[in-house]
């Protein structure tokens, strides 16, 4: 798969939580989990459950910086 964005992390699939319209889809990002909120059609349709390998690909206009 080609794709512009240029962030783009592989991880693995920790858990999905479905519900009646959404599925909300932790990732593991090596130390770091990331979690998005997508359509459960979505979800089904690629066949995401734990253990499965993916790519978090992270589009947006505004991304801010903290420091500890």
């Amino acid at each position: 798969m080609r794709i512009s964005a240029r962030n783009q992390l592989p991880g693995t699939v920790q858990s999905v939580k479905y519900g009646e319209v959404m599925a909300e889809v932790t990732v593991r990002v090596g130390e770091h989990q990331i979690v998005s909120a997508i359509t459960r059609t979505a979800a089904e349709s690629l066949g995401l459950e734990p253990g499965k390998e993916v790519i978090v690909v992270i589009k947006s206009t505004e991304v801010m910086i903290a420091t500890p």
